[in-house]
């Protein structure tokens, strides 16, 4: 009879030698597994079918499977005949010695005793050569299948606004009568793609107050400053507008003259003046330069020109930019740094309305401090986003609310907005209770008396009074921001993680840190402070041992687990996939349901968590990155800047979630509420070392405080 091997080449006489190794290797090492023909179809009959190219049906391959098969199962009882039953065990060192002392027998023979012949078989190098290419060539097509799929989405929505036209204003706009600083925005939509924002809005800013703009995230504060910057929405032109959003181009202009060139008033007439004088010193005057010079300088005069250098290194210093640091190219610093030019800018050029987003994200709590009292004394118009309740309470006197695609205005810090707008929660909670018990007592005698015809005329009469109530609708509550951080761990006994006189730096010639002695355990809720480059986010890596000490010991527990938040999280994320699979690709193995209920724990449910991460806000993106931290169960976190982006409710289930905790909790943070919501240790980071404040944060603040009065920055 046939064997396999023979089938195989007379059925499919072409086939390649490649598929011939796979198909005859399956039937070797399964031959003894295969129950029937079938499980041999199973096993081989789809590539068969796809060597056949057609010329074989399905019941074709299905014969020859079972063939196969049969000749599989002949060769199983032929080497059935020739097995043996040993009459006792064998000792392979015995057998093995007996074999080097020439006193074997024959027959016994092992894989472990033959040694490779001289012609035994070897890899043949182009046909290897052969398969890896197939397989680089597939590698190529499927990276580039991803790349072209996953670039579709960052450019499928964009923000946009309309806005109902109003022919008074329109005239009074062209006819160039409007001087007033005031800004109204009626009746307008903001959308983002196919989501609509806002509709129906408008907002009334009044010139000279700061308004703090609050709401969930994702809901299109971010959105409606930029609409409000590109005049979307319409501005009236004679207001300049400045927002804050990107950071200073790196060149070689010192970073104090980047701040004075901002002032382009100042900057026109100084190149004026120095082209008048130019003239005359050149023997090119014709009469009339001593006249525009004395005027421009009558104009410098009055702008206070010659003061706008010590006006704009006082902001600079309160930034946190020193004297050196003021002289530097704007070339030589950091993003981060960048953009604090960029709000120092803004700060100097006093624009009519002055736009930040999110401005307290990159800055440290000493110059979040400055900031708060410097805008107290701004004369013009402020809108800001902020999630910094004590920033927000120090600024802001009107709250606009964006909620439910309406914006409420509320005069009063954010407290008194917190406290209105439970009062006004509660009041029209009263009123639907009020007109639901009103609506069901008539409800209740048109259904009595509906079918009795001495009472017809009445009930006409309350059905059409039913009809004439306005539509009663329920009170709009916000759910509640529930963050939870899985504890499902063994308690480990302390020292947990410590830094014992550890020594780091990046070069000699400037260190970081010097005898640095730092623990902490399960108990820990320790937060550090310090102004920025003082070394904070270098301690937390060197906690977690991302960084090696100079000189000094880091010791961990061994069975400690980190969890990790970045503040530049948004640089650790996937931004082409959305938030499911990017849990699928950092934790495969589990299923969607588990993703998505990780995800849920954070806010990130429904729609939201198959959109694009690129497309999501950045709170949003902040909560993808808990859900992905927390994902391992870890039982120590370090949190590097945690809070920013987020909203307050999320901010308060945050400050919850961290105290409900079982395990330990290091921050580095500015946000002054969460400090004092968690923290039951206070470090502050500078001159090299860490040292630990009992009086808390008042004590920390009242430290800077006294700062600013020597230093003369308030």
């Amino acid at each position: 009879m046939a064997t396999y091997v023979e089938i195989v080449r007379s059925e499919f006489p072409e086939i390649d030698s490649e598929v011939f190794d796979y198909i005859t290797g399956v039937l070797d090492c399964g031959g003894a597994d295969f129950v029937d023909g079938e499980e041999v179809f199973e096993a081989v009959g789809g590539v068969l079918q796809g060597v056949s190219a057609d010329s074989k049906n399905e019941d074709d391959i299905r014969d020859i499977c079972q063939q196969m098969f049969n000749t599989l199962k002949l060769n199983d009882c032929n080497s059935a005949k020739q097995q043996v039953l040993l009459d006792a065990p064998v000792q392979l060192s015995a057998l093995s010695s007996a074999r080097d002392c020439g006193t074997a027998s024959n027959d016994i023979q092992g894989i472990w005793m033959i040694k490779r012949g001289q012609n035994s078989k070897a890899v043949d190098a182009k046909r290897l050569e052969k398969a890896e290419a197939k397989l680089k060539a597939k590698h190529e097509r499927r990276t580039e299948k991803d790349s072209q799929k996953v670039t579709v989405p960052l450019v499928l929505e964009e923000a946009s606004a309309s806005q109902a036209s109003n022919r008074k204003d329109t005239r009074i706009e062209t006819s160039g009568k409007n001087k007033t600083y005031d800004i109204r925005i009626e009746n307008f939509d903001v959308s983002y793609g196919e989501r609509s924002l806002l509709q129906g809005a408008e907002v009334t800013l009044s010139y000279g107050r700061r308004f703090g703009l609050v709401g969930r995230n994702g809901l299109g504060k971010t959105t409606l400053l930029k609409m409000m910057a590109s005049r979307s929405l319409r501005v009236p032109t004679h207001i300049s507008i400045l927002h804050v959003e990107q950071e200073v181009a790196g060149d070689e202009t010192p970073a104090l003259q980047s701040v004075l060139e901002s002032d382009s008033v100042r900057e026109g007439l100084l190149r004026e003046e120095r082209e008048l004088n130019t003239r005359i010193s050149n023997g090119q005057a014709d009469g009339m330069e001593s006249v525009k010079l004395t005027e421009v300088y009558a104009k410098l005069e009055e702008i206070e020109a010659d003061k706008a250098p010590a006006r704009a290194s006082v902001i600079l210093a309160g930034l946190g930019f020193s004297a050196k640091m003021q002289q530097q190219t704007t070339k030589e610093f950091s993003g981060g740094w960048r953009m604090r030019l960029a709000l120092a800018r803004a700060l100097f050029a006093k624009p009519d309305l002055l736009l930040l987003d999110e401005p307290t994200n990159m800055l440290d709590v000493k110059a979040i401090l400055w900031l708060e009292n410097y805008l107290q004394t701004w004369q013009s118009t402020i809108l800001v986003v902020s999630h910094d309740r004590n920033f927000l309470n120090a600024v802001a006197t009107d709250i606009i609310h964006l909620h439910s695609q309406r914006l409420d205005t509320y005069r009063g810090d954010y407290e008194n907005f917190v406290k209105t707008k439970e009062d006004r929660q509660k009041s029209q909670l009263r009123e639907y209770e009020a007109q639901k018990q009103y609506r069901d007592h008539i409800q209740v005698f048109i259904d009595r008396f509906r079918y009795n015809a001495n009472r017809a005329a009445q009930v006409q009469s309350k059905l059409k009074l039913l009809e004439k109530l306005p539509e009663l609708k329920p009170v709009e509550k916000e759910a509640e921001a529930v963050l939870r951080f899985p504890d499902n761990f063994e308690k480990l006994s302390p020292p947990v993680l410590q830094l014992d006189e550890v020594e780091f730096y990046y070069s000699p010639d400037r260190h970081i840190f010097k005898n640095l002695c730092v623990s902490a355990d399960l108990e820990s809720r320790i937060c550090i402070v310090g102004e920025n480059g003082a070394g904070k986010s270098t301690m937390l890596k060197l906690l977690m041992g991302e960084l090696s000490p100079v000189s000094g010991v880091r010791q961990g527990h061994r069975n400690l687990k980190i969890g990790y938040f970045s503040q530049h999280h948004v640089d650790q994320l996937d931004l082409n996939v959305n938030s499911v699979e990017l849990l699928l690709n950092k934790f495969p193995g589990r299923t969607e349901e588990e993703y998505r209920h990780q995800l849920g724990g954070y806010g990130i449910t429904g729609e939201l968590a198959v959109r694009p991460v690129a497309s999501l806000s950045g709170g949003q993106k902040s909560r993808v990155a808990f859900a992905q931290m927390t994902m391992p169960c870890p039982n120590f976190y370090i949190l590097d800047e945690p809070t920013n982006h987020l909203d307050m409710e999320t901010i308060e289930a945050l400050a919850k979630a961290l105290n409900k905790f079982k395990g330990g909790v290091v921050l580095v943070s500015h946000d002054e509420r969460l400090i004092r919501m968690v923290c039951k240790e206070l470090w502050v980071c500078e001159n090299g070392t860490v040292r630990r404040i009992d009086g808390g944060f008042d004590e920390y603040r009242e430290i800077l405080q006294e700062e600013f009065r020597k230093e003369g920055y308030l």
